[in-house]
């Protein structure tokens, strides 16, 4: 049985909360005992929201806190009020009373408090944004998505390690194969810093992940390699490219499907394997982004995600911890 993991829970941050979050904590509890929440936010609010779900007392407890952070305040304005439910939060697991935050709310304030309050790794450069990116045989890791616009061969070989890490705690079983990304495969192509950075995971082999050289953008989703490393100004590019061309699918497919009535008639005969082809690409099941390279996990779940889109997330949270992240990481940095 897994041990029990205690979740720092931000009620106040994304759109429709708190109902999304603790509708999504109750979505979740349908199924685990394994986790203990620590809910910050107003308290008459929360109470009042808690009341319409079947929640025990044995797995959650009520943080007052007066502020909560808009989607529109600026990192360094969040940053000063102290009594939010997301500083409160994150504070909480600094103070080591939780083992990983969550938060729906502002992703600039979320990490700029975060990296306030918790210490990096040490011998860790840079954190780093990751998130899970579904390919032909299983998952991706991919990384860095955001956090960092400009990187040096050092970062990439920490966003290396980090990406394999998280990869082993959320897929134990699976082998972590690692890949750069760049513009060819050949090992002449490509700007000096990610040459450099290729020669230094050839040559320095680690025991958590394989080093498989370059990949590029159109074979990500291949499943050769499952960690997919790159800098943050060209992995949020990708990012947002691929959520583009799902919802330009998607919005297509629908007009094939039911635009006359032979159409209407073969989307009914195969609708079960059209809920198959749905699922694998709902972005509800692959929510939660993971902030890597603190000392404790920071997990950020989409803002406009559902209940069900928050309750992946708190998955991915417990097995973040169960998963021994930071350990993994830790026990593997090749100095």
């Amino acid at each position: 049985m897994s041990k029990s993991v205690v979740i720092a829970v931000d009620a106040m941050g994304g759109e429709n909360a708190p109902t999304k979050v603790l509708s999504g904590i109750a979505e979740y509890l349908k199924k685990n005992r394994d986790v203990f929440f620590k809910i910050f936010g107003p308290q008459k609010l929360l109470e009042n929201e808690i009341s319409k779900y079947n929640f025990q007392k044995e797995f959650y407890e009520i943080i007052h806190c007066e502020e909560i952070i808009q989607d529109n305040d600026t990192p360094l304005s969040a940053a000063k009020k102290k009594n939010t439910s997301m500083w409160q939060a994150i504070n909480d697991v600094k103070e080591k009373r939780s083992n990983v935050i969550i938060s729906a709310g502002n992703t600039g304030a979320l990490f700029v408090i975060s990296k306030l309050n918790i210490d990096m790794i040490e011998n860790i450069s840079k954190p780093a944004l990751a998130a899970l990116w579904p390919n032909k045989i299983d998952m991706n890791i991919v990384l860095d998505l955001g956090a960092n616009v400009e990187c040096d061969e050092k970062n990439f070989e920490d966003f290396a390690l980090m990406g394999a890490a998280l990869h082993k705690s959320l897929y134990p079983t699976d082998n972590s194969r690692v890949a750069l990304l760049n513009i060819g495969s050949e090992e002449i192509k490509g700007h000096e810093t990610i040459k450099k950075a290729y020669q230094n995971l050839e040559n320095k082999k680690n025991q958590l992940y394989e080093f498989c050289g370059y990949i590029e953008g159109n074979h990500i989703m291949d499943g050769n390699v499952n960690v997919i490393v790159t800098d943050g100004f060209t992995g949020n590019i990708a990012l947002k490219t691929a959520e583009g061309t799902a919802n330009f699918i998607s919005a297509e497919l629908k007009k094939a499907l039911f635009q006359g009535f032979i159409a209407k008639i073969s989307t009914l005969i195969n609708s079960s394997n059209l809920k198959k082809f749905k699922n694998r690409f709902d972005p509800r099941l692959y929510n939660g982004a993971i902030f890597l390279g603190l000392e404790s996990p920071v997990i950020k779940s989409h803002g406009s995600t559902d209940h069900i889109g928050f309750s992946s997330s708190l998955d991915v949270c417990v097995k973040t911890v169960n998963g021994n992240l930071i350990d993994k990481i830790k026990k593997n940095i090749i100095i």
